[in-house]
């Protein structure tokens, strides 16, 4: 007889064993009839000289064994520290962590409540709150300043969320040759290059080019991160009837066809180096053309490809955000769906918490109501204990009909694990939340998000880290001030 397994935990999934199968083989038949494109001749020899086939200039074929042996080859879980050296996620199993994504263009105004272009000083700030929120496990840059040189402005970004988070960081790059610096300058962090490959605390993302296309300068990040033992996210972004079908099954076969064949490219560069993959496979609003954030078909796809990478077994990247414009109902309602489905899909590196405006949009306080939300689908996903204890037989016997548990020993003991607590959400009566000033949410956490900013000190670098880091990117602003790079 089975013995009972007390942990109580909600358990989700959108796809059976035989659609799992239906879709890979959908996903093979891509790959090896259809092909993808290779702007890159190290990527295109790589591939040929593995056994793919030329179908046209820089379209190769890639046989099924070839991404059986990628899947098998590349990691199945991996471990990332924070700045310190201390183990802080393992992307594996049906673990989730939550962090910023990159690349937000404007700012919501904590102060003015307007929007503005994004500035190198709301990297800094991102960070710091980010920093301060205990369930945000990683950091990204959360903007793209304006005020700092292209060339090195991810580079800039980096150096801003080192010295203002110990968190794990997840960056991006222009291409190869910052980040090269950018590598450099967490080695400086780790304590040189083998510290940081044993103990990498950061991710760096990068994607191919729906539909169908790796491009030069992605593969060359691709294979430099292969090369570093840095991990590397690499998943594509689909706009379902624009970049991909106008289908969901459509989307997620073009997705997965793009995802595998970067795995393929990955492994063949550096087997067994570590890889976080997944797509992005997102219906376009054809009324306005946008790339819908909150649409319930955005979380189908997603908990299509988070089935598909845990059939993988592979670590997997996933998203939330809000097509809101505010920090309104409609932000608070996507971004609640969208980090519970998340969870509940299992997906490992989640980004984008806090986003608004269709991924265009930046607000502190939105990282902290995401924190929130983020606690709560922590508590949800955890479950509950339903041992002999925790059922409480014996204090229910002692208490009997008619009495009360507030005094009792069972009470004080299981409340506090077994009752989520928030940090911000109301529930005060009515006449004590108007006495204190009857605020709604957005305010409550636009003001925690300024006490952070006013009050919160993150953990420095040691001087003398800090001082290289700068040299690093005062080497690099002179040697790619007038750099182009290749897309």
């Amino acid at each position: 007889m089975n013995e009972l397994n007390t942990r109580v935990r909600p358990h989700y999934r959108l796809l059976t064993e035989p659609q799992i199968k239906a879709f890979h083989a959908a996903t093979l038949e891509i790959l090896e009839t259809v092909g993808v494109r290779v702007l890159n001749d190290e990527g295109v020899q790589l591939l040929k000289a593995a056994g793919c086939r030329m179908k046209n200039d820089n379209t190769l074929l890639i046989p099924s064994r070839l991404v059986e042996d990628a899947i098998a080859s590349a990691p199945s879980s991996i471990t990332i520290y924070d700045r310190r050296g201390k183990e802080a996620m393992h992307l594996g199993g049906r673990n989730s962590y939550f962090g910023m994504g990159t690349d937000l263009i404007t700012t919501l105004d904590l102060d003015s409540g307007e929007i503005r272009p994004t500035v190198l000083n709301d990297v800094v700030n991102a960070a710091r709150v980010a920093d301060a929120c205990p369930d945000v496990d990683f950091v990204a840059s959360f903007g793209l300043p304006h005020d700092v040189p292209t060339n090195t402005m991810y580079i800039e970004c980096v150096r801003a969320m080192l010295k203002n988070t110990t968190k794990p960081l997840f960056n991006t790059a222009a291409g190869k040759e910052d980040l090269a610096y950018i590598v450099e300058m967490c080695e400086v962090v780790a304590g040189g290059a083998d510290a940081l490959r044993a103990r990498p605390f950061f991710i760096h993302y990068s994607e191919p080019t729906p539909p169908l296309t790796h491009s030069y300068g992605a593969i060359n990040k691709l294979f430099y991160c292969a090369e570093k033992g840095v991990p590397i996210c690499y998943p594509p972004g689909a706009v379902l009837g624009g970049s991909a079908p106008g289908s969901l099954a459509g989307g997620i076969v073009q997705a997965n066809a793009e995802a595998l064949s970067g795995v393929v490219l990955h492994q063949l560069r550096a087997r067994g180096a570590p890889i976080i993959s997944g797509f992005a496979a997102v219906p376009m609003d054809m009324r306005t053309t946008i790339f819908a954030y909150g649409s319930p078909g955005f979380r189908l796809t997603n908990s299509a490809f988070a089935d598909l990478y845990h059939y993988y077994d592979l670590p997997m990247w996933s998203t939330v955000g809000t097509d809101a414009f505010a920090l309104d109902a409609q932000a608070g309602m996507e971004h609640a769906f969208c980090t519970l489905l998340s969870a509940l899909d299992g997906a490992h590196l989640i980004h984008d918490i806090g986003y608004l405006g269709q991924g265009l949009l930046s607000s502190p306080a939105a990282i902290v109501m995401s924190d929130e939300i983020i606690s709560y689908v922590k508590s949800f996903v955890n479950g509950f204990d339903m041992s002999r204890e925790k059922m409480g037989l014996d204090v229910i016997a002692r208490v009997g009909p008619g009495g009360n548990y507030l005094s009792e020993e069972h009470t004080v003991k299981n409340f506090r694990q077994d009752f989520w607590r928030p940090k911000y959400v109301n529930r005060e009566n009515r006449d004590t939340w108007a006495a204190k000033g009857g605020k709604d949410y957005a305010r409550v956490v636009t003001e925690r998000a300024r006490a952070i900013l006013d009050h919160h000190q993150p953990a420095p670098l040691p001087p003398d880290v800090s001082a290289a880091l700068d040299a690093i990117i005062a080497r690099a602003e002179a040697a790619l001030r007038d750099h182009q790079f290749v897309a």
